[in-house]
């Protein structure tokens, strides 16, 4: 199984995405769950960014909010760098 961590700065905007975002309490819980079990199931929609971000990867909670993440497979580690919608992790 593949060991979840997340960066402070990705704790800090989880703490202001589950006030604003109430309603996807359940689709979050499973999209960690999915990361964990196997981080490349078709509905986490993971892919490799471009640009200054090329060195991170989205996965999708819906299709509006995506979380940010280092995927270390090698290491069987994932780091939680960010959460929020799509514009706002791609700017």
């Amino acid at each position: 199984m593949i060991k979840i961590l997340s960066s402070r700065r990705y704790e800090k905007s989880l703490e202001k995405f589950k006030k604003q975002h109430l309603e996807l309490k359940n689709q979050y819980s499973k999209t960690l769950f999915l990361l964990e079990v196997n981080p490349f199931h078709p509905s986490l929609r993971l892919q490799k960014l471009q640009g200054n971000l090329q060195e991170f990867y989205p996965v999708s909670i819906n299709m509006k909010c995506r979380i940010l993440l280092d995927f270390i497979i090698q290491d069987d580690q994932i780091i939680l760098l960010d959460i929020g919608s799509h514009d706002y992790l791609c700017r």
